[in-house]
Parts: C-alpha cells; structure tokens; sequence
C-alpha cells in the first residue's frame, strides 16, 4: 500500500530553503520516493485550510516512506529544513 509524506511549509529563509530542495530531492528518489506536489499554487474553495508551500511525497509503503524519513542521511536535512522554514509534515497510508 501506498505511503505518503505531506507538508504544509511556510519558507522564512528563501536561501536555506533553497539548499535544502537541492539536497532532498536526491535522496527523495534514492529511497525510491517521488513527487507527486511541489510548491504548485493553492487554490482554496472551502473554507481556510491554511495551506502555503504543500508537497506531497509517495513511496511504495510506509515501510520505505519510514527508511527515508528516519535516515541518517535524511536527520540534516530536517534540521536545514527546520532553520528555514516552519513546517507541518505528516506520514500517511494511501489505499
């Protein structure tokens, strides 16, 4: 079954966010992920979702989507991410 990583960002340093879409896109496909949204424009039509930058990740399962995620590789990357933006990420079972 299908796994999902989805965030909502909000960029608060143009150039570090920068920095960090350049390095986590490889690995993103290293770990066999694969964008299905980034960063296009939100169109709200009910209500304030509150969305800004949303980017939607698949991986096969949430066993690949967790490899990724939970990587020594990934840890830097979290934490480039986190001075640069606030973010909101969530792991999600497709069907």
């Amino acid at each position: 079954m299908s796994a999902y990583l989805i965030a909502n960002i909000v960029v608060t340093d143009p150039a570090r966010f920068v920095e960090y879409r350049d390095q986590v896109a490889p690995l993103i496909a290293r770990f066999g992920g694969r964008y299905l949204v980034r960063g296009g424009a939100v169109t709200p039509v009910e209500g304030d979702p509150g969305l800004q930058r949303v980017v939607v990740l698949e991986f096969a399962d949430m066993a690949a989507l967790r490899a990724f995620y939970d990587s020594a590789e990934y840890a830097p990357l979290i934490a480039l991410r986190a001075s640069a933006t606030v973010s909101n990420v969530a792991l999600v079972e497709g069907v």
